[in-house]
C-alpha cells in the first residue's frame, strides 16, 4: 500500500539531511584529509582521527539524545544537529592549529550523535510507532549514497576552492538545506491508519522475563557489527591488496561497496514487510561472516568481488536491522530511549576499532587481522541465533 503523501515528504526531507550529515562527517576524510595534511603539515593520522573523536562524542551523548527524543520528539534534536554541524565544520575550516581542528570535531561529533541514523531512527519510531519500519528502511537508502555524492563533491571543492572553503560550503549546506528540511519534521503526532491521531510518549514499562538478556545480547550484536563495519570501511583496500590485487583493481572493486549496500536495502525494502525484522539481522550477520570468510580464502578477482558484494550487502541491511529490530522487540513507547542506549557501545567501538585493527596489522600482519575479523563475524552469526532463541522463548512465555 502506498505511503501517505505526508510520510513520503517526511522521509525525503530527513533523507536529504542524512545524506548531507553522513557526507560531511563520516566520509569527510576520504577526500579532504590529504589536502589538509598537505596544506598544514598536521599528521594525517590525527586528521583522520577527527572522525574517531567525533564518534566517541556521539556515543557518549547518545543515551541522553534518546531520552530527549522520547520526551520531546525528533524535531528539536535534529535541528540542533544541523546547527552543530555548521558550527563544527566552520571551526574546522577556520582552524589555525591542530587542537582547534579537533575542537571542531567535538562539535561535529555532537552533531553526529543528534542527527545521524540512531537519532533519526528514534525520531521516526516515536512519530510512526510500529509502522516506522518502512520509513527507516527508506531513510537508509539516502545515507547509502553519501560517499557516492560527497567524495566527488569534496574533491571538486578542495581542488577549486581549497579545503577550508570546502568546509564552509559543507557548513552552508547544513544551514541552508538540512536545517529547513528538518524543521518540517512533525512535532510527534502521527495519524494511525484509521485516522485517529496518536502521540507517542515515553512510558515506563516493567521488563518482561528474560528481556534484560535480550537487550544485552542485541547490544553486543550491534556493537560487534559496528566494529567490524568500521574496520572494513577503513581497511578494505588494504584487505583486497593483501589478496594479490593491484591498487587500481582493488579500487575498482571497492567502488561496488556502496551500490551493493543500497541494492540490498532496496531488496529488503521490497520484501521486508513480509517477515519479522530479526530475519534481516540474521541475514546480515550471515552475509557479513560469509563475505569475510570468502575474502580470507579467495585469491581470484571474481571470487573476491563476489565476496565483497556479499559482505557489503550484509553490512548495508544491518543498518536497517539496527533500527527495526529494537522497535519490533520492545515496542514504540520505549524505542527512542532504547535506541540511545544501544547506540552508546556501538558508536564507541566504531570509533576505536579501526585504530585497534591498525595496531593488529602492524604487529601481526593484514592476513592475521582479516582472519580475526572473520572469526568475530562468525561469533556474531552465532549470537544472532542465540538472540532468536531467546526472543522465541520470551514470546512463548
Amino acid at each position: 500500500m502506498p505511503w501517505p503523501q505526508e510520510r513520503s515528504r517526511v522521509v525525503a526531507a530527513l533523507g536529504v539531511a542524512q545524506l548531507i550529515g553522513w557526507g560531511t562527517s563520516f566520509y569527510f576524510p576520504g577526500v579532504l584529509a590529504a589536502p589538509i595534511a598537505a596544506d598544514t603539515g598536521w599528521p594525517l593520522s590525527t586528521i583522520v582521527g577527527g572522525v574517531s573523536l567525533g564518534l566517541l562524542v556521539a556515543g557518549l551523548i547518545s543515551p541522553q539524545v534518546g531520552r530527549i527524543i522520547g520526551a520531546r520528539g525528533g524535531r528539536p534534536v535534529l535541528a540542533t544537529s544541523a546547527l552543530l554541524y555548521a558550527a563544527g565544520l566552520s571551526i574546522i575550516g577556520l582552524a589555525p592549529a591542530l587542537w582547534v581542528y579537533l575542537i571542531g570535531w567535538i562539535a561535529v561529533g555532537a552533531a553526529m550523535g543528534t542527527g545521524l541514523y540512531d537519532a533519526a531512527f528514534a525520531a521516526l519510531g516515536r512519530l510512526y510507532g510500529a509502522s516506522a519500519r518502512g520509513p527507516i528502511t527508506a531513510l537508509t537508502l539516502f545515507g547509502g549514497f553519501a560517499s557516492t555524492v560527497f567524495w566527488p563533491l569534496g574533491a571538486f571543492l578542495a581542488a577549486a576552492l581549497g579545503w577550508r572553503n570546502a568546509c564552509f560550503v559543507y557548513a552552508a549546506l547544513h544551514l541552508l538545506v538540512a536545517l529547513p528540511l528538518v524543521l518540517t519534521f512533525p512535532t510527534g503526532k502521527a495519524a494511525s491508519p484509521d485516522g485517529a491521531v496518536k502521540t507517542a510518549a515515553p512510558v515506563a514499562i516493567a521488563p518482561r522475563a528474560g528481556e534484560s538478556r535480550i537487550i544485552v545480547l542485541l547490544a553486543l550484536i550491534l556493537t560487534l557489527s559496528a566494529g567490524i563495519g568500521s574496520i572494513v570501511v577503513v581497511h578494505l583496500l588494504l584487505m583486497l591488496e593483501a589478496r594479490g590485487l593491484a591498487v587500481a583493481v582493488a579500487v575498482s572493486i571497492g567502488t561496488l561497496f556502496g551500490p551493493a549496500q543500497v541494492g540490498a536495502r532496496i531488496i529488503e525494502g521490497l520484501f521486508g514487510a513480509r517477515y519479522h525484522p530479526i530475519w534481516t539481522m540474521v541475514a546480515s550477520c550471515a552475509a557479513m561472516a560469509l563475505g569475510l570468510a570468502a575474502m580470507t580464502a579467495a585469491t581470484g578477482i571474481g571470487i573476491l568481488t563476489a565476496a565483497m558484494i556479499v559482505y557489503a550487502a550484509g553490512y548495508g541491511i544491518m543498518w536497517i536491522a539496527r533500527g527495526t529490530v529494537p522497535l519490533a522487540l520492545f515496542g514504540a513507547e520505549r524505542y527512542p530511549v532504547l535506541m540511545g542506549r544501544l547506540a552508546f557501545p556501538s558508536l564507541i567501538v566504531q570509533a576505536l576499532a579501526p585504530f585497534a585493527a591498525a595496531l593488529a596489522v602492524e604487529r601481526y600482519g593484514i592476513e592475521a587481522m582479516v582472519a580475526g575479523l572473520t572469526a568475530i563475524a562468525a561469533v556474531n552469526a552465532v549470537l544472532i541465533l542465540a538472540l532468536f532463541r531467546l526472543c522465541r522463548a520470551r514470546d512463548a512465555a
